[in-house]
């Protein structure tokens, strides 16, 4: 699709920088409905005759304060896309100073520097867009749970005859509380895949593989939009940060090595995902201790299996069938 207008937007709480590559202007519109037909307005005045289909928007997603922006932009039919902060913040380079009208302008050059290879945005499903929020909201609860829980861990160790005991009944009955809202949001994520048949077959065939788990097959639904935004899952492993590149340079040959720019959470799913595999996975612990005795890295070991639970992920979904362990029926 060929664009003629490029508006980089900087999305704060309250207010929205916009800035017109094409006709070097920029205002400022509040971050609500009516902000964003003003803005629209605006831009077509100062674009005249054009097609609504010729402008392009960029921005950064900003969580919360960028969600109404996304959903007015789908529902009329802009094209847009949402830019990485991290991607972003490398494509500007050294910059001194900062201000809401400089961000603005660096988003529209880089829009339109990327034109030819823009990703669009396609908002997701509201189930998934909810099965997002519930899971997101779940793991804040998980790591507070655990937080509390070492706390009151620690105090029993270093005052095993008690005392204070306000402290410890406190302590104990928010983790009772947490674990009752865990269960509730748990319970709703199974109700919300149940009545999605398209996501109830992926979270199926995605469990049907030894080693993952139900927490990583919601993970990877979540961050693949269904398994529509990576092309394979070699592409996933480089998001993810498990995908292993070579450090060379000149004569100089460095340790083959996974890149730190990854998405954390899937990446730690998968390190307990390929160390429960080698566990309870027959053909993955023969692989893992065949490895590990001809003197390989066991780090690196874990990786690689990392990438095969991560490859018939995207096979299953594929076919559209189970996991089949054909080594069971090996001679």
């Amino acid at each position: 699709m060929k664009f003629s207008v490029f508006i980089g937007i900087d999305v704060s709480k309250s207010t929205l920088d916009i800035y017109l590559k094409s006709f070097a202007s920029h205002k400022v519109f509040p971050n609500n409905i009516e902000g964003f037909i003003q803005m629209i307005e605006w831009i077509m005045e100062k674009a005249g005759k054009i097609c609504h289909s010729e402008l392009v928007f960029g921005f950064e997603h900003t969580g919360l304060y960028s969600e109404n922006l996304i959903l007015f932009l789908d529902q009329n039919g802009f094209s847009f896309t949402v830019i990485p902060g991290l991607e972003l913040k490398r494509s500007l380079g050294i910059r001194r100073g900062k201000s809401d009208k400089a961000d603005a302008r660096a988003i529209s050059e880089y829009i339109y520097e990327k034109r030819e290879k823009l990703h669009l945005f396609k908002l997701p499903s509201q189930t998934l867009e909810k099965l997002k929020k519930l899971s997101s909201l779940r793991e804040r609860m998980v790591s507070q749970r655990a937080s509390y829980k070492a706390r009151l861990g620690e105090y029993v160790e270093q005052f095993p005859d008690g005392g204070f005991e306000v402290y410890l009944q406190s302590q104990q009955e928010v983790i009772n509380c947490l674990d009752v809202q865990i269960e509730k949001i748990e319970k709703e994520i199974e109700v919300l895949i149940k009545e999605d048949p398209n996501l109830l077959r992926q979270y199926r065939l995605i469990n049907s593989i030894k080693g993952i788990g139900p927490q990583t097959a919601i993970m990877m639904i979540i961050l693949t939009k269904g398994f529509s935004a990576f092309e394979n899952w070699r592409k996933f492993a480089s998001y993810a940060g498990i995908a292993p590149f070579p450090n060379q340079s000149g004569t100089s040959n460095g340790r083959t090595k996974t890149n730190k720019l990854a998405n954390k959470r899937i990446k730690s799913l998968l390190t307990m995902c390929a160390g429960t595999a080698v566990q309870y996975n027959p053909e993955m612990k023969l692989y893992y201790e065949t490895r590990i005795k001809k003197g390989k890295n066991s780090m690196s070991t874990l990786n690689i299996i990392r990438n095969k639970l991560l490859s018939r992920i995207f096979a299953v979904i594929d076919r559209d069938s189970p996991y089949v362990e054909i080594h069971k029926y090996a001679a």
